[in-house]
């Protein structure tokens, strides 16, 4: 008797019926900083790491792709803070924070899918945000691949985002103004400007870049002659001559 095995694999896409088109998230890796967004309004900003190892999309780099993806799957509802979690399995252990030689996946998952070319393995890769005991490195890269946060911090989140939610990764600072946001296929409201506004450059008048001829001056006219013998040189070789002397032709 023939039978069929029907199987998934450990990173195939999941799909589900109720779809998040409310919210979307902005990481900003120059931040360490990631934008929670409703319909197009700031509601929330968390601190967050991304990879130690840089950014990128190859396959077994550790490294954190960057571009638009979307919330796949949601991993940890219920469970504690703090809660272990293996191959996306509770592993019935809990964790608290910065515990010495413990950096476990912790608290909550939310599995990412790329929605591009060039991070369509995003899934594959089982690039996560999520919680991690070693919330002492947050706010500076330190992870291998994945978005880390705080399990206060992701666990609020998990809550407020569902699957089809949108994700951007980017090397810049966070959306500021209407027109980026549609540019990256958004509705993002503007931001305030964080960074400090420098201060207005000041250019000095420009400066002449010649004196003005001595015959322009009023009196005390001088001469080359005086000019030399002040210096401390002799009078006697530049007295003028006539020609014949200097055995010129008249």
């Amino acid at each position: 008797m023939l039978t069929l095995s029907l199987f998934t694999t450990n990173c195939a896409v999941q799909t589900s019926a109720k779809r998040d088109d409310q919210h979307v998230m902005e990481v900003s890796v120059p931040m360490q900083k990631m934008a929670l967004y409703r319909k197009g309004e700031l509601i929330k900003t968390y601190p967050i790491s991304t990879s130690k190892f840089g950014l990128g999309n190859e396959k077994g780099s550790y490294r954190t792709p960057l571009g638009k993806m979307e919330v796949a799957e949601k991993v940890g509802g219920g469970k504690p803070a703090g809660a272990v979690f293996k191959s996306r399995k509770w592993t019935g252990e809990v964790v608290k924070p910065n515990s010495p030689g413990r950096d476990p996946i912790v608290s909550r998952i939310l599995w990412l899918n790329g929605l591009e070319p060039k991070n369509k393995n995003t899934y594959s890769r089982c690039i996560y945000i999520h919680g991690t005991a070693a919330e002492r490195d947050i706010g500076k890269p330190a992870s291998y691949g994945c978005v880390r946060m705080k399990s206060r911090d992701v666990i609020d989140l998990y809550g407020k985002v569902g699957e089809g939610s949108k994700v951007f990764i980017v090397r810049k600072g966070l959306w500021r103004d209407e027109k980026k946001g549609q540019e990256m296929g958004e509705p993002i409201q503007a931001l305030p400007v964080t960074e400090p506004v420098p201060p207005p450059m000041v250019f000095e008048a420009a400066q002449p870049t010649s004196t003005k001829p001595v015959w322009n001056e009023v009196g005390n006219f001088r001469t080359g002659v005086d000019v030399l013998s002040e210096a401390g040189y002799e009078r006697d070789y530049i007295t003028l001559a006539e020609p014949s002397e200097l055995g010129l032709d008249g």
